[in-house]
């Protein structure tokens, strides 16, 4: 199929064949990284060096690269839309989290203290990691987005790798420097914040390298069945607002 340069402008509101697809894959990788792993440390040796992270790196390097999958093939509006769904999908997550563990255990159920353990208990530390975990998502992703889209306009169109990986590096550093000083400030030594903070965000951006490729063959193969290149070349940027 023939792919159309295009205005993100012009769009409209055509449906488009994997759009529902793409952002619903978003809204799961996201949830699913502040679930399983968002607090622990985790450490690796190599080369005799041990290198510190947080487990969550496993997920959510995934979420930066499905958003670049959005901004790129259908534009800043609809990724900011995206963003929007995963963050009242974050905060029903920390809603029903909460109240599943404040909901006393049945009698003759031993599972309560495991739960907590699991889910975190109700305590000042579990809304720390959980506000800064939806803050640093909100503000890491719209960076994400607006510079990939505003790198495409530079590049025009070209160099996809550029942008991919750019992007990555601020948002991803945007979010490193909102989460784990909101989030493990004063828990955690300062070294370890700090370790922590630049190994997870080099981890991040290695991991956006390592999946060029396939951010390659996922955008061509989009961008063909789609039959359409978007630039958001008239769009307005602003973070406060989803419609399209």
């Amino acid at each position: 199929m023939t792919v159309k340069a295009v205005s993100a402008q012009t769009l409209g509101h055509e449906p488009f064949r994997y759009f529902d697809f793409v952002m619903a894959a978003f809204v799961v990788v996201l949830v699913l990284s502040n679930t399983i792993g968002a607090a622990k440390l985790s450490a690796v040796t190599l080369f005799g060096q041990s290198f510190v992270f947080g487990a969550g790196i496993l997920f959510f390097p995934i979420s930066y690269v499905i958003g670049d999958f959005l901004t790129e093939v259908y534009g800043y509006a609809r990724a900011r839309r995206c963003i929007w769904a995963g963050f009242f999908g974050l905060m029903f997550l920390a809603l029903m989290t909460t109240v599943v563990v404040a909901l006393p255990p049945a009698p003759g159920w031993n599972g309560q203290v495991a739960y907590e353990g699991v889910f975190g208990t109700l305590g000042t530390q579990t809304l720390r990691i959980v506000g800064a975990s939806i803050a640093a998502f909100w503000a890491g992703e719209f960076v994400n987005s607006f510079v990939l889209a505003r790198m495409k306009l530079l590049t025009r169109g070209r160099f996809l790798w550029t942008r991919t990986i750019g992007s990555t590096v601020f948002g991803q550093g945007v979010d490193s420097l909102i989460f784990y000083p909101l989030a493990f400030w004063g828990v955690w030594t300062n070294d370890q914040v700090l370790a922590v903070l630049v190994t997870n965000w080099a981890l991040k951006v290695g991991w956006e390298i390592l999946l060029t490729p396939v951010t390659y063959a996922v955008v061509g193969f989009l961008k063909r069945r789609e039959g359409l290149d978007v630039f958001d070349d008239k769009t307005d940027f602003t973070p406060f607002r989803a419609d399209v």
